[in-house]
């Protein structure tokens, strides 16, 4: 299965290596300078580097999450609010830990937990419209998502604003006590690292040798039979939505207390809506999340410097990420044909 699936991903990128290359050519950019660009901007030094571990590990603890859903047959569109819901409530838990340093690593504990329960919490509504009153988890996640924005947004310019200032630049920056500390040489706190290999590491154990992993495979596979097995589709889907909002949430947090050390407007960076390209493109296999979202990560952080440098614009990275998973979407649809004309011919 991985080794099919690897095979299937390196004839996507040479696929959109060659579109690529194209599109710069047409618009009169040297390719080989504009990919050496992206390769220096996110590779090219330790600092750089550092950057995009910072981008990976929200990434790969969203795509954790949409496994679940996934697995079960949803589509969690709703990952984006639930990365700022999450973040939310840690600024909540923090600010009511501010001014008090010698119990500060008690509330960065328990902002951790918050922020889980206000990512389940968000996703949990999605879940139960989509389970109580059969509401597309789409058109769900999607207005979830506005909903949370606006509640970021108001809690930045009313409650929570900087005293006396209307700033987009976010609430006022926590006292250091309440960041996540990472070692000047490693320039990355070794909690969140710690963090999203236990989340990686349970996620595949849950999915793949527990009832619960294969009652979500069976759901998704089949909702009807489901129901001759004594299986609870409902309450499993508010389940995996549950986890799926809890790693998002739990991303928002890593947003806080680890890149920004404050909210502010942007605080998801758009990682949940990348992160359903990653899955995607993982062929919905958690060993290979981890090493998708380090190279979408790597084209986020590179494609910083293209307009620095060349003049190009930075979406260039988008068009890559989205032209790989529209070619690894082909190979699969490509794959699902050949096998129907073969069953087809055995048959006769």
């Amino acid at each position: 299965m991985i080794v099919r699936t690897l095979r299937e991903i390196g004839v996507a990128l040479v696929v959109v290596f060659l579109f690529t290359t194209l599109v710069l050519v047409v618009s009169g950019a040297p390719p080989l300078q504009a990919y050496m660009v992206l390769f220096q901007g996110s590779l090219g030094s330790w600092v750089k580097f550092t950057q995009v571990i910072k981008v990976w590990i929200p990434l790969t603890l969203c795509g954790c999450g949409l496994l679940f859903t996934f697995r079960i047959g949803l589509w969690n569109i709703g990952v984006e609010g639930q990365v700022m819901i999450g973040a939310v409530f840690t600024t909540w838990m923090l600010r009511a830990g501010g001014g008090r340093p010698e119990i500060a690593p008690l509330f960065i504990a328990a902002s951790l937990a918050a922020s889980v329960l206000g990512g389940a919490l968000w996703a949990g509504i999605a879940g139960f419209l989509k389970t109580k009153g059969g509401v597309n988890e789409i058109f769900a996640g999607l207005g979830l998502n506005f909903v949370a924005q606006g509640v970021l947004l108001w809690l930045i310019f009313g409650p929570w604003k900087q005293p006396g200032v209307a700033s987009m630049s976010g609430t006022e920056t926590f006292p250091t006590e309440l960041w996540l500390q990472a070692p000047a040489l490693l320039r990355i706190p070794p909690l969140t690292l710690g963090i999203v290999t236990a989340a990686l590491i349970a996620t595949g154990l849950l999915l793949r040798h527990t009832r619960i992993g294969l009652e979500l495979k069976a759901i998704g596979s089949n909702p009807s039979a489901a129901f001759l097995y004594g299986l609870r589709p409902s309450a499993l889907m508010l389940l995996a939505m549950l986890f799926a909002g809890g790693f998002a949430g739990l991303a928002g947090n890593l947003q806080v207390t680890a890149v920004y050390h404050r909210l502010i407007p942007a605080i998801s960076s758009n990682y949940g809506y990348l992160a359903l390209l990653v899955v995607m493109l993982a062929n919905y296999n958690i060993w290979l999340v981890a090493p998708v979202a380090f190279f979408f990560a790597g084209l986020n952080v590179g494609s910083i410097q293209l307009p620095m440098l060349l003049q190009l614009d930075s979406s260039l990275s988008g068009v890559i990420q989205g032209a790989l998973v529209l070619a690894t979407l082909g190979m699969h649809g490509w794959r699902r044909i050949r096998l129907n004309r073969e069953q087809a011919k055995q048959r006769l």
